[in-house]
Parts: C-alpha cells; structure tokens; sequence
C-alpha cells in the first residue's frame, strides 16, 4: 500500500511533513479584538474617520484671543531675550555675519533651550523682515501671546480654593509696566492681569523681560471692554478697587483687600478713565510722604499687593 502511495505522488524518498503548522492553527488566538479595531469593520471604520476629524480640527486655544508676531532686531537685543526665557520660534542669522561673541552666545542660548528654529538668510531678506531696521545680522522671531480669558483668572483661583486676587490695567500703554505688573502679580501671589485689547500695553518680548520669567506661569487676559469685565467680576462678588490719588480709603485702612478683589491701576499720567473710576466700589490712596506726584503701574500695583498679600496670611 506504502508502495502504492508512492508511485501516486510520483516522488520517491521520505515525504515533508507540515512542521506542526497543522497542529498550531488549531490552537487560540486570543479573545476576539472589539468591532471597532477590526480592520473592515462598520465600526473600524467609523472609528478611524473620527480619528482623521479630530487631527484635522483645530486645537482649543485661550478665549482671549492671540496677539501678533513680533521681531526682535539687534544682537544685544536677542541676546538679552534669550537669556529672559522670551519665547522664540526662529532665530535668523545672516549669512557670512562676523562671528563675535553676542553672535556666539545667541546660537548657544538657542542649542541650550532647544526648540527653537535656526534658520541662515541672506541680508537683503533680513532686512526685509525688519523694514530696514538696523538687525545687526541677528533677529528673533516671538510666537503670538495667547491671552486667557477673564473669566480664567477668577476661575483659577476659585478651583485652588482661593479668592481671587487680580490686577487690572486701565490706559497703561508701557510694555514694561506691564511686564512689572505681572511679576508683582507672582510674586505677591495673585492670580493674574487683566489688559483692555485698545490702547494698551500688550504681551510683547519688552514685557515678558520685565516680568523676569514670571510671565511663563502668570495669566495674562484681553478683554474688549475693562468696564464690562470689571462689572462682571463685582456679579461675582469681587470687589473693584481702584487706586486714586484722591482716593477715600488709604490702602492700609481697606478691609476689602483681604477678600476677592480686583485692584484696578490707571496710567501714570491720567489716572483711571471716568467710566472704570465710576465702576469701582472702593477708591484708594497710596500715601507718598515723600511729594511725588505719582507712581508707575508696576510700583503702585506692588504696593497694593503686598497689602491684600498681608491681610491674607
């Protein structure tokens, strides 16, 4: 019969078996994976579409919306924003540019800090991106800030179980009181600035070096109109404090300061503008026994902080 078989298969010599190949097919997968990660399944792909929808929409930013791209021009200039931690996106060097030591510690800045885009361009570019500036073959591009909203700072605070703590700028239109601001405003543990969009200081690279790397991990928010946003936080139950040379209250004298409050500081030469003055429920004083005449925002919202920072310890 042996012989038989052999003459059929028209082979001679020992047969090849299957190896055990029969035997392991025979033995489990696993438990059957769910619908949706079977390939050509209804629900794979429906699965997989969604997943496509969700790369291609865009990222929820901050409510208050984004401000511009800035240039930083001049190797002392970038140099000095790098080492304040100022966000970058591309540091543009000229081509052939003579290699003295700023140029040498801007490029070392940008290889320690890492995620920054170096980028070589020829002299006629660079002085097209700067409008003729004088760049020095060095410029440094700074990302659009994203401003929260207000509602983010009471918000913040409220989910630390705090009482807000937060400082307003009326018509202040010096990034680097801005800057200052801010980093009272950490320092004396609040809970972040809120800005008007219109003629005002915004988050540029002169106020993230003013905040000396504050800005990083303090709020900033924009609103379109400081009154509404001050006459929604008193909806709140906030107070609005703000700060006057004819104030009624002397800063030390204000119990409200060690609740939630708002302290709004106007600008140095006019003050606060009628209608946020009229918004306040408190107006304070800052007594300067020395004679000046007035403080700058930055200055004027530390002192204040310091006293809502006492009162709540």
């Amino acid at each position: 019969m042996a012989a038989n078989n052999r003459r059929m298969s028209g082979k001679k010599g020992a047969q090849v078996g299957s190896g055990g190949q029969r035997r392991r097919g025979l033995e489990g997968k696993g438990p059957t994976p769910p619908a949706e990660m079977r390939k050509g399944h209804k629900k794979n792909r429906v699965a997989n579409a969604k997943a496509k929808q969700a790369v291609r929409r865009p990222v929820a930013r901050g409510r208050g919306g984004k401000g511009t791209s800035e240039m930083v021009v001049g190797r002392n200039p970038v140099v000095e924003a790098l080492r304040e931690g100022v966000p970058a996106v591309t540091l543009y060097v000229q081509q052939f540019i003579d290699n003295d030591e700023r140029v040498r510690e801007a490029l070392q800045l940008v290889a320690d800090r890492g995620g920054v885009h170096l980028m070589e361009a020829p002299r006629p570019e660079l002085d097209r991106m700067t409008n003729g500036l004088n760049h020095q073959g060095l410029v440094l591009q700074v990302p659009p800030y994203e401003y929260a909203h207000p509602e983010d700072l009471a918000g913040a605070a409220y989910d630390e179980g705090q009482d807000p703590l937060i400082v307003a700028l009326d018509g202040v239109t010096d990034p680097r009181n801005l800057g200052a601001a801010v980093r009272s405003v950490s320092a004396f543990g609040g809970h972040g600035v809120l800005v008007p969009e219109r003629r005002a200081a915004g988050m540029t690279a002169g106020a993230w070096k003013s905040s000396a790397g504050t800005a990083a991990r303090t709020p900033v928010a924009r609103c379109t109109n400081l009154t509404r946003a001050l006459e929604a936080y008193k909806k709140q139950g906030i107070a609005v404090v703000g700060l006057a040379a004819d104030g009624e209250h002397e800063v030390g004298d204000l119990q409200a300061l060690g609740g939630p409050v708002v302290i709004v500081v106007g600008s140095e030469g006019k003050g606060l503008s009628r209608l946020v003055g009229e918004t306040c429920d408190f107006r304070v004083r800052i007594p300067m026994p020395g004679g000046a005449e007035s403080l700058n925002a930055g200055v004027a919202a530390g002192i204040v902080l310091y006293e809502a920072a006492r009162r709540r310890a």
